[in-house]
């Protein structure tokens, strides 16, 4: 599909010539899949500020028994839990740069490449078209466009 009236997307949401249906589906299916890792790497940032916080909370339980009289608990906790590595040899910081290194960085730069080599770096074309499939052209809030780039 192209859009060539003057009430549809911008040019960087227009697919260039060159790309049929399919390579739109691709690219579009590619971008959700990116759009999946982008929430399983928030996870992993959640995962590691959770545990870096509850392991702050944790040295803090650790100097309220001592103040308690509990000392041979409050070792025990110092010993075997705090500062623990949460995988084998790894704190989460660790394992969020493995998967940001090793995984993510190559994903992105492969969904990026794929963009730039079938069209022209173009972001979100699938999505563009399913909202101008979806949208009641000439309704109020149904616009392709915000105000601002409408001018």
């Amino acid at each position: 599909m192209t859009i060539s009236d003057s009430d549809g997307p911008d040019s960087n949401h227009q697919r260039p010539p060159s790309a049929s249906d399919k390579t739109v589906e691709a690219l579009g299916k590619l971008s959700e899949a990116l759009e999946v890792v982008e929430h399983a790497r928030g996870l992993l940032y959640g995962f590691h500020r959770l545990t870096g916080t509850a392991d702050l909370a944790l040295g803090e339980a650790v100097e309220l028994l001592r103040e308690a009289g509990h000392d041979a608990l409050a070792d025990e906790v110092d010993l075997d839990v705090l500062g623990r590595n949460v995988i084998e040899g790894r704190w989460t910081f660790q394992i969020v740069e493995d998967y940001d290194d090793h995984y993510y960085a190559a994903f992105k730069a492969l969904e990026k490449r794929a963009r730039d080599e079938l069209v022209d770096g173009k972001r979100h074309l699938f999505e563009a078209e399913m909202k101008e499939d979806r949208r009641t052209h000439g309704r109020k809030h149904h616009e392709a466009l915000p105000p601002e780039a409408s001018k």
